[in-house]
């Protein structure tokens, strides 16, 4: 196929994987304990018919332990061409507040050439994606394909990379597709160069055996959450920036966003000052944050005239890059033991670390990759850093250090991924799946192949 003919399918294609992404995206498949399991199952079923669709000859339900199933998709390379492997997951973020949405989360809905639901962007996108770009070679595939579509990645993705550790013929390629980022902007064609890792924990302080009037004992006995907020707040200084010992503030040598545009994307109210120092770019992509994600305390519609025995936090950190996870945790809890005052009790618990990733300068693969994007968006890409963390893809890059990641995808800045009101802008998943199938068939070619 020629690049005008492949940009032909995926355009006469896009139509139907919009209606498959509605069909995706309508099915609740939240993988965190506490919501059913059905959905994702039917989530992963629904993921194994379009891999079909999609003309791979092999599809399959493939087991992980302690997880939802993963769904593997697999065509044999052509004599002499490389394999490039497909990654996506068809999990999402629970829904949160349904009242901040402006549409029901699991009812996608179109406005405007966007479409809105949990998941249309993280990550079913990138299921249609590959699925869209699949389908325009009608089963005739330039390079061997290898697909994984992971079912538990927004809340045990550890077990994938234990998979993969475990099953490494399986998916062992020459490139590896990450459909899970997104460009800055809708437009801006940018490659994912760096993701910063994580590390999660459960902070709970107890000080008493039970809950005490505040009347007749408030002023005197230890109240558990007025303990932890002090811990809490000590984690930054005056102007946000993290005070932990032994995590500074790292450098990203490339262009980060403005800080209007930022101010914008993010919703930052009119007066509210950004926090932390150094550039937007250090400050997102190449130093450590720390966030309090949830605390375990009283409402203030329930709340009764009472001194709290115990109260619990749930704390989330990204990491550089470079960074350590282990080590990271380490520095914090020490920290956090350290400031609890009056001697309270305090445990952590519900421990998860993942590690981040620093792409490598680039080679054949980058380069087709270059060569697609600039004929799909019209632009060459840049590279940008990504804040979040995908721990497969180090696990990734340990198992197949021959590998060229290739990190992109649907998922812009103002896609509220992970928020109430999360949309897709269908053009730039138009772009992407064929930035996508364009690279295929560069990848295919002898400039590439080094003949």
């Amino acid at each position: 196929m020629t690049p005008d003919q492949i940009e032909s399918a995926v355009a006469a294609a896009m139509p139907q994987g919009v209606e498959e992404l509605k069909r995706l995206a309508a099915i609740p498949s939240v993988a965190f304990p506490g919501h059913p399991e059905e959905p994702v199952r039917a989530a992963a079923a629904l993921t194994e018919e379009l891999l079909r669709s999609a003309g791979l000859p092999r599809v399959q339900q493939v087991q992980v332990e302690g997880s939802f199933p993963a769904v593997y998709g697999e065509a044999p390379a052509p004599p002499g061409a490389p394999t490039v492997l497909l990654y996506a997951h068809y999990d999402v973020q629970p829904a949160g507040d349904l009242a901040a949405w402006r549409t029901p989360p699991f009812e996608p809905t179109l406005i405007d050439g966007r479409l809105y639901g949990r998941g249309c962007a993280d990550d079913k996108s990138g299921v249609i994606a590959h699925v869209t770009a699949l389908r325009a070679f009608q089963g005739r595939f330039p390079v061997g394909i290898k697909v994984i579509i992971e079912g538990q990645e927004e809340y045990a993705g550890e077990r994938l990379e234990a998979f993969v550790e475990q099953n490494p013929e399986l998916l062992r390629a020459d490139a590896i597709v990450v459909a899970d980022t997104g460009n800055p902007r809708v437009g801006d064609a940018s490659v994912t160069t760096s993701l910063r890792g994580m590390a999660a924990f459960t902070v709970e302080v107890r000080t008493l055996r039970e809950s005490l009037h505040s009347g007749s004992f408030g002023g005197a006995a230890p109240d558990a959450l007025a303990a932890l907020m002090r811990m809490l707040t000590a984690l930054h200084g005056d102007n946000g920036e993290v005070r932990v010992p032994g995590l500074p503030r790292g450098s990203f040598f490339g262009q980060g966003p403005a800080e209007e545009e930022f101010r914008q994307t993010a919703g930052v109210l009119d007066g509210v000052s950004l926090v932390g120092a150094g550039s937007l770019a250090d400050r997102l992509w190449s130093s450590y944050s720390i966030t309090v994600t949830g605390m375990d305390v009283p409402t203030v519609s329930g709340a009764v005239n009472a001194v709290q025995p115990t109260a619990r936090a749930r704390v989330t950190i990204r990491i550089p890059p470079a960074g350590d996870p282990r080590t990271t945790i380490n520095a914090v809890t020490e920290f956090l033991r350290q400031v609890a005052p009056w001697g309270v009790q305090v445990a952590f618990g519900d421990v998860v670390v993942g590690s981040g990733f620093q792409a490598d300068s680039g080679g054949k693969a980058r380069s087709a990759l270059n060569r697609a994007m600039e004929r799909a968006f019209g632009r060459p890409p840049r590279d940008v850093g990504a804040g979040g963390s995908i721990p497969l893809v180090n696990t990734l890059l340990k198992q197949y250090p021959a590998a060229e990641i290739l990190l992109f995808g649907a998922e812009d800045e103002g896609a509220a991924i992970h928020a109430p009101n999360e949309r897709v802008d269908l053009e730039e998943l138009r772009r992407v799946a064929t930035t996508e199938a364009l690279f295929l068939h560069e990848l295919s070619l002898p400039s590439a192949l080094g003949v």
